[in-house]
């Protein structure tokens, strides 16, 4: 069994571009101030494709070369961001951005997934990629009951709307102080 000391730890994403990744911080700045929840302002804002997994530091390279070798066959999209919605869990409740439903985005999601698990089939799938709930979280995990219930009243009815162009995903590791991205994989251009 691996320890921590000799496993990283990465996810799989979408990066907002940047000018819409400082309006969505913007946002998170005015919940970590105003109702104390400052864990999302920790990694920038994002769509998750496949959630943070560790993985042994031996395996680093062959992760980066599988990433390199994805059969991705999703021509370059379009994602629109529209409004607030919330999972809302008793003990962590979350806020977040809506993504336009997106079927390329879906396509992309499973895709990933689908051979990521052929690769690395020691990692069990976790239930949350099985039902994939594209989102950019504004709030999360420190985000108290309480903070929930004062917020989401007026994040409800907020609007949100910004929307950029999906060209590439990116691979990031977790430093042990913050996420960093490591490796872009660059989608088709539209036909």
């Amino acid at each position: 069994m691996c320890t921590m000391e000799n496993q990283n730890l990465y996810f799989i994403a979408i990066v907002l571009p940047e000018e819409l990744a400082q309006h969505v911080i913007e946002v998170q700045q005015d919940i970590a101030y105003r109702f104390q929840s400052q864990k999302a302002l920790k990694v920038m804002p994002h769509i998750t494709l496949k959630a943070p997994f560790p993985l042994s530091a031996a395996d680093h390279d062959d992760l980066l070369q599988w990433f390199s070798d994805l059969s991705v066959k999703v021509s370059q999209f379009t994602i629109n961001l529209k409004g607030f919605d919330a999972f809302r869990n008793p003990k962590h409740p979350v806020i977040y951005i809506k993504p336009v439903p997106n079927p390329d985005l879906m396509d992309l999601q499973k895709v990933l997934i689908r051979q990521f698990y052929s690769a690395f089939n020691n990692t069990a799938a976790s239930g949350t990629e099985a039902s994939f709930k594209p989102h950019v979280t504004v709030a999360y995990r420190d985000l108290e009951p309480e903070a929930f219930n004062n917020a989401w009243p007026e994040f409800v009815t907020k609007p949100f709307s910004g929307s950029f162009s999906v060209n590439r995903f990116q691979l990031l590791q977790h430093d042990r102080r913050k996420w960093n991205v490591i490796a872009r994989h660059d989608l088709r251009e539209i036909e």
